[in-house]
């Protein structure tokens, strides 16, 4: 199994839709939460994605489609 921590950054038109979840759902992808800022307009994640390789790459590639922006995250996120 595959990890890697990214940072989805997330239009305001998708704040509120389960976007997370899905990707869970649809890309056998495990996404755990590390660190977040949700507001009513913004919002942003860091997480951990843990699964295959090709269905982390095939669940960032349908975020990207969505309008969401998928940066890497180097480090563990929950240090300092």
């Amino acid at each position: 199994m595959a990890r890697r921590q990214v940072m989805f950054t997330f239009p305001p038109e998708l704040v509120r839709e389960p976007i997370i979840y899905l990707l869970g759902q649809q890309f056998k992808v495990i996404p755990n939460i590390r660190r977040a800022d949700i507001s009513e307009n913004k919002g942003w994640v860091v997480l951990e994605l843990e699964g295959e390789e090709k269905d982390i790459e095939a669940g960032i590639a349908w975020l990207t489609s969505k309008g969401i922006r998928v940066d890497p995250v180097t480090g563990d996120i929950m240090e300092g």
